[in-house]
């Protein structure tokens, strides 16, 4: 790997992103990862002449809670994170930044920031590094010449960008469409045509940032946010105990405690947790039952299968291990445990 300097500044030498605990998460089966790099950033190796500019690109899939966040850093080009599904915190300036799906950032080399408070959350994340040759404000920026958007709109989206101050902003169909046919094209990086489908989705995603800083697209509609708060707010639920797990819940019963249907109840189970409602329940409860063995040892396994709304200790027993890796009784005598 790469470790060059991507600038300096007097006597700092800012260096490139190492990103050892994504790869370290990759490398034990926590996230789903798919990337392009020119040699800097894990992934598949892209040749240098291929996309100039173009020195990370990539996507991740995070279906359960991490214990992993990324270390602070800088990146050597300008930089476009979308969150499809989920939530995550990003921290820039000495500012806590609460990501959901559908937000995009959009940050600059010189620009110091984290992903995670400080685990990251689950979800599916896509981002974007591009070199446009500057490391410090007061330099020019120099797009790629593959980028065929008009003079006029790339000065405009050249002068938006340089001067954003919230990092933060709300996605567009158009925007998202983009990075899911972006990782598509990752996904089929050998594929005949990949390239230049490649080149047409990133000026297409360009032209998508420009529309969205040109119209300051920064609030959701007032209904749809109450709606997936609901969702939110039923989920931080579960997580922390404050409703019963051992509860029978079905998916048309959660749907009818946060007053919606069944539709769009897991349309936003998917956007806020990356996977379906029923799954997400079991996590939780299995998350629940691992907290029992371990400061409650008076209860018994079938006990704790029962209480956290399991039918019996065999099935119990077989969700467990299937997320841990181990039997609740080796989880119990503190057997080494890796989640899945």
């Amino acid at each position: 790997m790469i470790t060059r300097p991507i600038y300096q500044a007097g006597r700092k030498r800012y260096g490139i992103d190492n990103c050892e605990p994504q790869k370290e998460a990759v490398r034990e089966g926590k996230i789903e990862f798919h990337a392009l790099t020119k040699g800097h950033y894990p992934g598949t190796l892209m040749p240098m002449d291929v996309l100039p500019g173009l020195n990370s690109i990539g996507f991740w899939d995070a279906n359960t809670s991490q214990d992993w966040g990324l270390n602070p850093h800088r990146n050597e080009g300008i930089k476009i994170v979308f969150f499809e599904t989920g939530t995550c915190d990003l921290i820039m300036g000495h500012k806590i930044f609460n990501l959901h799906a559908g937000s995009f950032i959009l940050t600059r080399p010189w620009q110091l920031h984290k992903f995670g408070a400080p685990n990251i959350g689950r979800g599916r994340l896509h981002w974007m590094i591009l070199d446009v040759g500057v490391r410090r404000p007061h330099q020019d920026w120099s797009w790629p010449k593959w980028i065929v958007m008009t003079k006029e709109d790339l000065a405009d989206l050249t002068e938006r960008w340089r001067r954003i101050k919230n990092p933060v902003w709300t996605s567009t169909p158009s925007i998202a469409q983009s990075f899911r046919e972006l990782a598509r094209c990752i996904t089929a990086w050998n594929q005949p045509h990949t390239i230049s489908r490649m080149a047409v989705h990133l000026n297409l995603l360009l032209i998508g940032i420009l529309h969205a800083l040109a119209e300051q697209q920064t609030h959701e509609n007032e209904q749809l946010t109450s709606r997936k708060r609901a969702v939110e707010m039923f989920f931080q639920d579960l997580m922390e105990g404050k409703i019963d797990l051992g509860e029978q819940w079905t998916l048309d019963r959660m749907a009818s405690h946060c007053k919606m249907g069944v539709t769009a109840f897991s349309k936003y189970c998917r956007e806020l947790v990356n996977i379906g409602p029923m799954e997400f329940l079991n996590q939780c409860r299995l998350e629940r039952a691992a907290q029992q063995l371990r400061t409650q040892p008076e209860l018994s396994v079938t006990d704790i299968a029962f209480a956290n709304g399991f039918n019996s200790s065999q099935y119990f027993a077989t969700r467990f291990r299937r997320r841990f890796h181990v039997s609740p009784s080796q989880f119990l005598n503190n057997a080494p445990v890796r989640q899945s």
